[in-house]
């Protein structure tokens, strides 16, 4: 019997078939959920191509209401528009659908019962309320509303009419609060972020009102057309100002950028302005990087002014009166409220006839900002420093915080001090040359200037005068009331003669003139420091000669008759020693111990000043070293008026104010004739020590007023 045959062996199936089916299905899967996201997007185009958006605007505007804690309202056409791809995203998001809004006839009111002074002066006149917008269109991204975040690409406004005010209480209409909370809210309380890529003007009205700064600020925004001259293919933006600050007209025009990006750091925004407010005017042009934060500034900044003391509304620098000025420079930096840092660089200008040089920094921070710097000038007029203490520079008739008074010499215009809690500085300043009356050889004048918490430290002063050096330390306190201030310091080498170019051609001296200060008073004016002052000063005239001839010369009258009266017409004497001492109390200066030392005579002084009268009381008395000089015998006076002194020969009042010792004392600067200490090399001199040997070294406890 035959064996059957095997049964053939089945095939044996492929081992990746049972791996193709399922990813077939996901395949297909994959497919249909593409297609069915192709036809929701297609179908919600659809939608969006045929929906009535006015149906939402009762929804916007009470939403908006309700966030802004005010009335908006959108009083024209709400209308939708899809557009895809996104033409400023990349990879797959640049194939997201967009949608772009765009709302006619925009309406937002102030708060309720919200209203400024300033907003109803403004001219053009405004419209009721914030501000209304003729059309408005935003660029909506769909992706980023998932995080709550309502980003807009492009945000086209045309023909705004907006207005920012602020009250004087300091309330204002751009801070938003909720009418549930009735207070502003802030930032992370509202779940929703708002982020602007891009901002368009085109056309309209801007306005800004100030009730605080009584500022009322009208911005004019006009689109430069393609290829036009002014555009130079930066600018797209013609701007145009007009308003008032205060009494006085504000008007300007400018240049700016045709897109303000908001979104990114370093955009290089353009902008070009030029603008007057009474007195000062303002041009800049350059650069913003960051608009939006007034950061990455790159401008060049010229300012001009009547003073410089009106820069303070504009820039909030405290900075004293001066003559007309005009300065140019490089603004960088940023300018961000609270947070500002800028440096104006290697600016070069003009105050009167003197020019101006140098670079200052400016910080914010808390308690006061700051501002540092350091200022030349290579030619510096001695006039336009006047303003500076209250006297005028002769420049105009009158200046800003000046003040002549008839028959005085002191200046009696009031420290401007109401701004020093606004700023803290430190500042110093050289003088490299001076420009000055031919009298007085006043060389070079170097100080440092720090203001801190309302005090103003001078120190080191410095002055280069007649070939020696006047060395001080000035501190005025403006916290009490009236001001504090103290002033010391000394006087070294002063070649008197330099003070009379005259007098130096004839190869004579007057001598030098050495010496110490100290004095403090209180006041709000340099006359009235003075006549409330005590102190003392000590000067030393030294190795002179004088005579009637060369203070005829050197123009002092009334040396001249001094000591023509006292050594007569034709003599020339030579002086060894002269010594000043006043001690100063209650704005009285006493003749503590005043003498010249000459090879004819010892002449003494004796008598009051009265600084705050301005008026003297001065004897002069002889005493013959050789008895052929009868006529030194005669005691001579001087008294009257810081202005009009007069010489007699009756016994009585007298003044110091030229003639060898007594001219000494008088060519010596104001200040100096007010104060005391030592002067080691001059005290040190034979001829000087014999003068100051019986000086006096208790000061009377309430001295007499000067005989009239």
């Amino acid at each position: 019997m035959t064996p059957a045959p095997a049964p053939a062996a089945a095939p044996n199936p492929s081992p990746t078939a049972p791996r193709q089916r399922p990813a077939r299905r996901a395949l297909r899967w994959a497919l249909a959920l593409l297609a069915a996201l192709v036809a929701l997007v297609l179908l919600l185009i659809v939608l969006a191509a045929s929906f009535d958006w006015n149906r939402l605007k009762p929804w916007v505007n009470g939403k908006v209401s309700a966030a802004t804690g005010r009335d908006f309202a959108i009083e024209g056409d709400l209308t939708g528009r899809w557009h895809w791809p996104q033409p400023l995203e990349s990879g797959w998001r640049h194939w997201v659908p967009g949608l772009t809004l765009q709302a006619q006839q925009l309406r937002m009111d102030n708060p309720q019962g919200f209203a400024t002074a300033q907003a109803a002066a403004l001219v053009p006149p405004a419209p009721p309320g914030m501000g209304r917008i003729a059309s408005a269109s935003a660029t909506l991204r769909l992706l980023p509303l998932l995080s709550r975040t309502l980003l807009l690409d492009t945000l086209v406004l045309t023909a705004p009419d907006i207005v920012f005010a602020r009250r004087q209480d300091g309330s204002n209409n751009w801070t938003f609060t909720t009418t549930e909370q009735g207070q502003e809210r802030p930032g992370r309380d509202n779940p929703w972020d708002l982020q602007v890529g891009q901002l368009v003007i085109r056309g309209g009205w801007l306005g800004y009102a100030d009730d605080s700064k009584d500022l009322a600020l009208r911005v004019r925004v006009d689109n430069l057309e393609q290829g036009a001259a002014q555009s130079q293919d930066r600018y797209g933006v013609r701007l145009g100002l007009q308003g008032r600050y205060g009494k006085a007209a504000i008007e300007g025009s400018g240049l700016a950028g045709p897109v303000l990006a908001l979104r990114e750091r370093q955009v290089r925004f353009p902008l070009q302005l030029s603008a007057r407010s009474g007195n000062v005017q303002v041009q800049l042009e350059g650069v913003l990087d960051n608009p939006a934060a007034l950061s990455g500034l790159d401008f060049q900044v010229l300012l001009g002014g009547a003073s410089m003391a009106d820069l303070f509304p504009l820039t909030g620098l405290v900075l004293p009166n001066t003559p007309p000025f005009e300065v140019k420079g490089r603004l960088l930096g940023s300018l961000a409220p609270d947070r500002a840092v800028w440096e104006y660089r290697d600016f070069n200008g003009t105050v009167g006839d003197s020019d101006l040089h140098g670079t200052l920094r400016y910080t914010s921070g808390q308690p006061r900002p700051r501002l540092q710097g350091h200022v030349t000038s290579k030619q510096l007029r001695l006039a336009d420093l006047g303003p500076v203490l209250g006297a005028p520079s002769g420049k105009r008739p009158q200046e800003k915080g000046t003040h002549q008074r008839p028959g005085k010499v002191l200046p009696d215009a009031r420290f401007a001090t109401g701004r020093w809690d606004a700023m803290d500085l430190d500042v110093a300043f050289d003088g490299e040359h001076i420009i000055r009356p031919e009298a007085l050889p006043l060389e070079r004048l170097s100080v440092r200037a720090v203001l801190d918490d309302r005090q103003l430290h001078l120190a080191p002063l410095r002055f280069g005068l007649a070939r020696g050096r006047i060395d001080s330390d000035v501190l005025i306190d403006g916290r009490s009331q009236p001001l504090k201030a103290t002033l010391k310091g000394s006087v070294e080498g002063l070649q008197l003669s330099a003070l009379f170019p005259k007098v130096e051609l004839m190869k004579k001296s007057f001598g030098r003139l050495d010496g110490s200060f100290e004095l403090a008073g209180s006041g709000d004016s340099v006359a009235a420091m003075l006549a409330s002052s005590a102190g003392r000063t000590r000067l030393f005239i030294r190795e002179g000669t004088f005579s009637k001839e060369m203070l005829d010369l050197a123009a002092l009258n009334l040396g001249s008759v001094i000591v023509a009266k006292l050594f007569g017409d034709d003599r020339e004497v030579r002086l060894r020693c002269a010594v000043a001492d006043f001690r100063v109390r209650h704005g009285m200066a006493d003749a503590n111990r005043v003498s010249l030392n000459t090879e004819e005579a010892i002449v003494d002084m004796t008598g009051l000043i009265d600084l705050a009268e301005e008026e003297m009381s001065l004897r002069i008395k002889p005493r013959s070293l050789q008895w052929k000089f009868l006529s030194l015998r005669t005691p001579l006076h001087v008294r009257g008026t810081f202005a009009h002194p007069q010489v007699g020969i009756d016994p009585g009042p007298l003044l110091l104010r030229a003639g060898a010792a007594v001219a000494a004392a008088a060519v010596a600067p104001a200040a100096l004739a007010l104060v005391p200490i030592t002067v080691p090399g001059a005290e040190d001199d034979a001829n000087c020590a014999r003068l100051l040997a019986p000086l006096r070294q208790k000061a009377p406890e309430h001295p007499a007023k000067p005989s009239k």
